[in-house]
């Protein structure tokens, strides 16, 4: 028997006993164990380990003190294992199956995220449909349970601990990216999961915090990084100033310029995505500030010139 069959095997004993089993009535109830007291002890110690590892919370507990005191067994109770219901409609139930079915998630971590779930995915995905494999992070299952359940996290970024209210998981770029609340910054913010440098800690209560009513839109890609936000200042010509000012916001708009042009302030707290942005124009815009920025951007377009 392949081991993945044998772990799956174990979280369907353990998530629907009703009450703890011990190790020894694991090692008769399901196949693909050895006979070999030692050896499946060793095999049912790996198998614990690689469940607790994936984020599937194996628990140990008294069998049943009244009848068998100091008889301990193991379980994964479904409240904690089982994410809540987010309230999804029929349609958007479906996509999420659809796109769960399309997608590969490298690594282990990116296997238990999708564990957690639930639904029935096609093992090959829906016909006629190609496979996109998108990177894990060691972060995302831990991140998305919390998401899920509404629970304020505790980590480590660019070497300060961050207290943050976890509102969206998104993938673009080829990165997953955090977007919530920095309690110790005092507002919204966006970070890189694979530049987190600490475990990622759960704390406090279920339902600890309320989601804005916008966090469904997507932010730019300028404002999709972990970098201290700054504000740019972007001076578009006429020709480009009405897409710019739509396409950033009328809230962005600084000045109209009497020959048409527009200046803008951006919130920018990711310097590529924004130097990619205003690349875009050509000759059409120009940074006016904050100074280091500019002076970041003529750099940057002189080492092109010599390279």
């Amino acid at each position: 028997m392949h081991r993945l069959e044998r772990l799956i095997n174990l979280v369907a004993a353990l998530l629907h006993a009703e009450r703890p089993l011990t190790a020894d009535e694991l090692r008769y109830r399901l196949p693909g164990y050895a006979e070999d007291h030692g050896t499946f002890r060793r095999a049912f110690e790996r198998d614990k380990e690689a469940l607790r590892d994936l984020g599937i919370p194996v628990v140990l507990e008294p069998v049943d003190d009244a009848a068998q005191p100091g008889v301990m067994g193991y379980r994964i109770r479904k409240e904690a294992y089982y994410l809540q219901d987010p309230g999804l409609a029929p349609d958007e139930l479906a996509a999420l199956h659809l796109a769960a079915s399309a997608v590969r998630l490298d690594g282990a971590d990116g296997v238990a995220a999708l564990w957690k779930l639930g639904g029935e995915v096609a093992e090959q995905g829906p016909s006629g449909l190609g496979m996109a494999a998108l990177p894990g992070t060691d972060h995302l299952p831990a991140v998305f349970a919390a998401i899920s359940a509404r629970r304020r996290i505790d980590f480590s970024y660019r070497g300060r601990a961050r207290h943050w209210d976890p509102w969206r998981l998104s993938f673009r770029n080829g990165h997953w990216y955090l977007a919530g609340y920095d309690h110790d910054a005092g507002e919204e913010r966006m970070f890189r999961l694979d530049r987190i440098e600490s475990d990622v800690v759960a704390t406090g209560d279920d339902g600890a915090f309320e989601r804005p009513a916008h966090i469904g839109v997507q932010p730019p890609p300028w404002q999709m990084g972990g970098e201290e936000a700054l504000t740019a200042r972007l001076l578009v010509d006429a020709g480009q100033a009405g897409w710019a000012a739509t396409h950033i916001g009328p809230d962005a708009v600084e000045e109209w310029r009497p020959d048409g042009s527009v200046v803008l302030a951006v919130r920018v707290t990711n310097r590529d995505a924004f130097r990619s942005f205003v690349l875009g124009f050509l000759d059409h815009a120009e940074v006016l500030g904050p100074p280091a920025l500019r002076a970041e951007m003529v750099g940057w377009l002189e080492d092109l010139c010599r390279s």
